[in-house]
């Protein structure tokens, strides 16, 4: 429900900015052409408009879309808005500038410069058009907001004082568009006068932002409990909600964290997606020309594996194995079998070793160079994995590391990778120690991920393969 809560509101603004954009078309044509701005005067009827105009519709649309014009549209600032978009719409018409007039040889000044007004004037029609529709989107969610419509679900954590002053700050301004349905104990304690409901206790956290469909949870707690902040965050795993914490002075004035105020409170956003959406587009489209190309090459080592290994030992040469993706999501990974035919069927779910001695002599040699994970380039191109990202557990395993490792879920906000920080930085893991240790590189990889640090990563991977440091 609240990812189509939130799929509703992207797209009444990308609905908007479509219909606003087709009409800029038909308005930069006439003040082109029939009214001569631009130098430009029409010597006959005008031609058919509709189909470029929805094709140059559909491209802003794109353009808006890699560059995050659509993420976090609600109850936005104006002015924030506004500024976002002439600096994506310049972009956008760079683009287009380059596009339609890079072939500028044999041209005089006379019809550069041309060119340029004629860039620029369109750039003004685009975007004093789509400025229109989001200010006019945004004006309505607001009067919504004031009547109580469209706010967003929120509970505030902590009963004290700090928790009922957060509570009457939100309430006085309904155009936070947040409508709050109440306290979550963090100590059992209960103040007599409370100005709302308490919906319960901490540890039941999860199961009240699942049936409430919370999507803001402000953590609000006086100083002498602020320990339970990794408590909140383990139970805090969902795409679609946003956890904000009231700080201390000194969290405050750290560096470390961007904070918003509401109305003299300043709340720290935690953990939000650092991935711009373009990388996120770039990323991705990455993964689909690094895995096509790989297998393209390296055809014939798997064609020549997928006899070898059968001879070997017994079985198919591919496995599948159940694994757990980004928010928990379960799918099929696909490996080739180092292991013996049934390798767990009396122990059940285990470590792999050094010296292994369920690893059979040519799974020993596939772990060593990586080539195992070969078949997992088919759940890159399915997109359930990526080239980069935390290597995908098992569910068994996942479980058990929840309950023993703080944080541990937060390394599913990411799609998991073939290979990643944690396994460039640290050794194979064969006990709960080496994935405690692990854990630590991939909740950095999550917090600081991009496209830079992907190459390096990579770089990193390609030293191990060559060097045959792989286990």
């Amino acid at each position: 429900m609240l990812a189509l809560k939130k799929i509703k509101e992207i797209l009444l603004t990308a609905a908007g900015d479509f219909i606003v954009l087709i009409g800029g078309w038909y308005l930069f044509y006439y003040l082109r052409f029939e009214y001569g701005i631009t130098g430009d005067v029409s010597a006959s009827n005008p031609p058919m408009l509709l189909i470029p105009a929805i094709i140059i519709a559909i491209y802003w649309v794109l353009i808006f879309t890699i560059f995050g014009l659509y993420r976090k549209n609600y109850l936005i600032s104006r002015f924030d808005e506004i500024i976002r978009v002439a600096k994506i719409t310049i972009i956008g018409v760079l683009i287009l500038f380059f596009l339609l007039f890079i072939d500028t040889l044999g041209w005089t000044d006379e019809n550069l410069a041309q060119a340029k007004t004629v860039t620029f004037v369109y750039w003004l029609v685009v975007f004093g058009l789509v400025s229109v529709n989001r200010l006019t989107i945004r004006t309505i969610q607001k009067w919504r907001a004031i009547k109580g419509k469209g706010l967003h679900q929120a509970v505030i954590i902590g009963t004290g004082p700090t928790a009922s002053l957060v509570y009457e700050n939100l309430e006085r301004q309904p155009t936070l568009g947040m409508n709050v349905l109440g306290f979550i104990s963090s100590n059992g304690e209960v103040r007599e006068q409370q100005p709302a409901e308490v919906l319960g206790e901490l540890n039941e956290l999860s199961k009240i932002i699942r049936e409430k469909e919370v999507e803001d949870v402000i953590v609000a707690l006086e100083n002498d409990d602020s320990e339970k902040l990794i408590k909140i965050l383990d139970q805090v795993d969902y795409p679609d909600v946003s956890v904000k914490i009231l700080p201390d002075f000194h969290q405050m004035i750290s560096g470390l964290n961007q904070t918003n105020q509401i109305f003299g409170l300043p709340l720290i956003e935690v953990m939000p997606d650092p991935m711009p959406t373009w990388e996120k587009f770039v990323k991705r489209l990455m993964d689909i020309l690094l895995a096509t190309i790989t297998l393209v090459i390296t055809l014939p080592v798997l064609l020549v594996l997928f006899i070898l290994i059968p001879l070997q030992s017994k079985g198919p040469a591919i496995y599948k194995q159940r694994r757990v993706g980004r928010y928990g999501k379960e799918f099929n990974i696909y490996k080739l079998r180092t292991m013996f035919q049934d390798a767990e069927k009396h122990s059940g779910p285990i470590w792999a070793g050094e010296d292994d001695p369920r690893i059979t002599p040519l799974g020993y040699w596939l772990r060593k160079l990586r080539l195992d994970e070969l078949p997992q380039l088919f759940n890159v191109l399915k997109g359930e994995m990526s080239f980069v990202g935390p290597r995908p557990e098992r569910p068994y395993f996942v479980e058990q590391f929840k309950n023993e490792i703080p944080l541990y879920s937060r390394r599913l906000r990411v799609k998991p990778g073939i290979t990643g920080w944690a396994q460039v930085k640290w050794k194979y893991d064969s006990s709960m120690e080496d994935v405690k240790e692990k854990t630590k590189y991939d909740l950095f990889y999550v917090e600081n991920i991009s496209l830079r640090m992907d190459m390096k990563i990579l770089i990193n991977t390609l030293h191990t393969v060559f060097a045959g440091k792989g286990q």
